[in-house]
């Protein structure tokens, strides 16, 4: 059975990190990682200052629905290993088979499935921009692209601002909303089958796009907003995101 342990004594997991910059952290205590898949163990070596992991990878705007940190956070320090040469002991595995064995120490964790096939999907989607092959970028181009593109037309469609998508047209509103609904998840479908064996991920992710564009929409309006009175309060920020320490006049 795939599990977690301590690669120093072979008993349970002891995650130990230290941080760097409050953002990036190095492993103190080797781990291991046991897979059905594999004949032998992923081991993440501790104190090496060629490796660093920033937990999970989640854009501050969706931290809502998934947090940097939880109870999958060993499985996205094991992740972080897989990905970078060099930095992990046991087999040697590519991009699409860490992203696989990610969802699976995810899920193993007690990560609900539902959150840990929308995290396998969102690094799916970076392992499919940094392949080799043109394709696999401008599936991913495409698919987020027009999902996005089509979130919007469908939106100003609802809001009876713009009639032009068929699907949408002037019907009342129930109809409108579920026939949203549906597209918002046949056309990341169709998209998908452009990603090959990862179709999966790009339905997944497609589908999530789709159906979350708006809350997205509204939060990044609220976090720029944000954005612009820290910087007119605290000044700009450094290169690590630390602002001077203001006082108040007098």
């Amino acid at each position: 059975m795939a599990r977690f342990f301590d690669a120093a004594d072979g008993g349970p997991l002891r995650l130990e990190l230290r941080s760097l910059d409050g953002r990036d952290f190095t492993v103190l205590r080797r781990i291991g990682y046991d897979s059905d898949r594999h004949a032998e163990p992923f081991v993440v070596p501790a104190d090496r200052e060629t490796f660093a992991t920033d937990l999970a990878s989640v854009p501050r705007l969706l931290t809502w629905l998934v947090p940097r940190s939880g109870v999958f956070l060993p499985a996205a320090v094991l992740h972080d290993a897989l990905t970078e040469p060099g930095q992990h002991l046991g087999p040697e595995v590519d991009r699409v088979e860490a992203d696989r064995l990610f969802r699976e120490a995810m899920i193993g964790l007690g990560t609900g499935t539902v959150r840990a096939w929308l995290m396998w999907s969102a690094v799916t989607a970076t392992t499919m921009w940094l392949a080799p092959q043109l394709t696999r970028r401008v599936a991913l181009v495409l698919t987020l692209g027009l999902v996005l593109v089509l979130g919007g037309l469908a939106t100003l469609d609802l809001l009876d601002l713009w009639d032009v998508l068929p699907w949408m047209g002037q019907r009342p509103l129930v109809a409108e909303l579920v026939w949203g609904a549906v597209f918002a998840v046949l056309v990341p479908w169709v998209l998908s089958l452009t990603w090959g064996r990862l179709w999966p991920a790009g339905t997944i992710l497609g589908v999530a796009l789709a159906l979350l564009w708006h809350i997205t929409a509204v939060l990044a309006g609220l976090y720029l907003t944000y954005l612009a009175l820290e910087r007119a309060v605290s000044g700009p920020a450094g290169a690590r995101g630390e602002h001077a320490r203001w006082s108040p006049p007098g």
